[in-house]
């Protein structure tokens, strides 16, 4: 059997076991012609398709993706677009811009979701936009604030803060040091706002603001990076997506009741895939080289 004809047979195998685990969902068709698993997150799709269009420059990693996941923490943890007050507090600044740009949409689709629902849903959808992202659950059904009175000043983690104070205020809330770790994978979109407006310092906190990795860490590292080893980092890039991914899930429904709200995850894009034209095959001053090679001599094989 040829190496082709064995591949065509794994990805026949794949794709029946697909089919067949599709089959075992119950698909509702939404009138914008969508698929979901719940009518109830139909409402989703046209909401998606204008802030894509409208906010994301038509699905790009744009700095209103990364202020808009910027505003899914201070949302859960401490923060809510309906206290004004909060808008002074330290750790919030530059989240008024964000907000201005979001208000159109939750006054647009208030009647569909609530300020919550609506800011971790472009939190989710943004990200989507970001090569390497994982893909985010969201979950349909926070309540409509009603509170009386403003967050407590303190409860968003700061940049001068040492990591024992980072670390308690994250287990108050119930996570984990290593949840806390994985939560900080949100930088490698990021930037520093209002520490200091010196153009030399508002630069991302990594040289691949508009991909989801791990350069993050490697370049945050005081000393440089270290080699990975002949067994490569690939490993390490699958457990920053799917520890992200679980960590945002806890921290989106801080407070909620899971069980009563409705897993629309389907409705958030796939995120975009490293394509070709992220190799960079040779220097950029010059063409690729071209390699030559010594054809030798014909070469046969016995016959099985």
């Amino acid at each position: 059997m040829t190496f082709k004809a064995f591949s065509s047979i794994i990805l026949i195998a794949i794709a029946a076991a697909r089919v067949a685990s599709a089959s075992l969902t119950k698909r509702v068709l939404c009138p914008s012609g969508h698929l979901t698993a719940n009518a109830a997150c139909c409402i989703l799709f046209p909401i998606s398709d204008d802030i894509q269009a409208n906010l994301f420059d038509g699905g790009q990693c744009v700095e209103e993706v990364h202020e808009s996941l910027r505003l899914t923490f201070h949302d859960a943890n401490g923060f809510s677009p309906t206290f004004d007050e909060t808008q002074v507090f330290h750790a919030d600044d530059g989240i008024a811009d964000i907000l201005g740009a979001q208000e159109p949409f939750f006054l647009k689709f208030d009647d569909k979701l609530s300020a919550g629902d609506s800011i971790q849903f472009a939190g989710a959808i943004g990200l989507s936009n970001c090569p390497g992202a994982p893909g985010l659950e969201f979950l349909l059904g926070r309540p409509t604030g009603r509170a009386s009175a403003a967050s407590p000043r303190g409860l968003i983690p700061e940049p001068q803060d040492n990591i024992t104070t980072i670390l308690q205020q994250f287990a108050e809330v119930g996570f984990t040091p290593a949840e806390a770790i994985a939560l900080i994978a949100s930088h490698t979109i990021a930037a520093p706002h209002n520490v200091n407006e010196s153009p030399a310092v508002r630069t991302p906190f990594d040289s691949t603001p508009g991909i989801f990795d791990t350069q993050i860490f490697i370049e945050m590292q005081s000393r440089g990076t270290l080699f990975p080893g002949a067994t490569g980092n690939l490993l390490g890039e699958s457990r920053l997506q799917t520890e992200f991914r679980a960590a945002m899930s806890k921290m989106a429904t801080i407070g909620h009741n899971r069980a009563a709200m409705v897993d629309c995850s389907d409705v958030i894009p796939v995120p975009k895939p490293v394509t070709m034209d992220d190799i960079e095959q040779a220097c950029a001053t010059s063409a690729f080289p071209v390699l030559t090679a010594d054809l030798g001599p014909a070469t046969s094989a016995l016959p099985v």
